[in-house]
């Protein structure tokens, strides 16, 4: 049975492969970006254009647009990765990194929540940067604090949106060759948005607010 997703983050890298998966699987797929690539426009799905997620009034934006529509799924993609050195670190980069990737997704998701059937999907695209036992290597201060911000934000949500059925999954894409990281990666975006969308698809009220590597692994905090 097809379903109504929305992504946000969907003008390129993994949240444009997203958009590809869900609409060759015949679902209705709502693209919510800054600004529509020439790749998003040609898939002909509907596109929100103007969607920053780090700020609040792009929330009455995605309100407005949606209507009196519901979701089934939520896919909350869109995230910003930039990088600060011990010594000269700078602050209001790591600030600009909380708004989009920790904030940002718990900010649609609260300013969409009406609009969630009861039994939807939430799914946060996150990283295993945002883990604590997993952080062997330092650095990347704003990234990983925000991830792990990101992290501890979706299970209050799994345990809030509970009471309706609603799972949320937390989903570490992989190594993933997209301009965020300079290409450089083992996965294409289309192999990820792949792999992502089947740990979706096994999400359970049982599994929600769990840690999950997109290959199926439970990664730790």
């Amino acid at each position: 049975m097809s379903q109504t997703v929305l992504i946000t983050g969907a003008s390129r890298g993994i949240g444009l492969a997203f958009c590809e998966v869900y609409r060759a699987r015949g679902d209705t797929v709502i693209a919510a970006c800054r600004t529509p690539s020439e790749a998003l426009n040609s898939l002909g799905v509907e596109i929100i254009a103007g969607i920053d997620v780090s700020q609040a009034s792009a929330m009455i934006t995605l309100r407005n647009a949606l209507g009196e529509r519901h979701l089934d799924l939520l896919i909350n993609n869109a995230g910003i990765l930039l990088d600060e050195v011990l010594g000269s670190i700078d602050y209001a980069q790591i600030e600009a990194q909380f708004q989009t990737n920790a904030l940002g997704p718990l900010r649609v998701t609260e300013a969409l929540r009406h609009h969630l059937r009861d039994g939807a999907k939430v799914a946060n695209i996150t990283s295993r940067m945002g883990s604590v036992a997993d952080n062997t290597s330092g650095g990347r201060y704003g990234y990983r604090m925000s991830k792990a911000a990101l992290n501890i934000a979706s299970v209050s949500l799994a345990r809030d949106l509970a009471p309706r059925n609603i799972a949320v999954a937390i989903l570490h894409p992989g190594l993933v060759g997209t301009d965020m990281i300079g290409g450089h990666g083992n996965l294409t975006p289309e192999q990820a948005a792949e792999a992502l969308a089947d740990r979706i698809d096994a999400l359970t009220m049982e599994t929600s607010g769990t840690f999950w590597h997109s290959n199926g692994e439970v990664l730790p905090w």
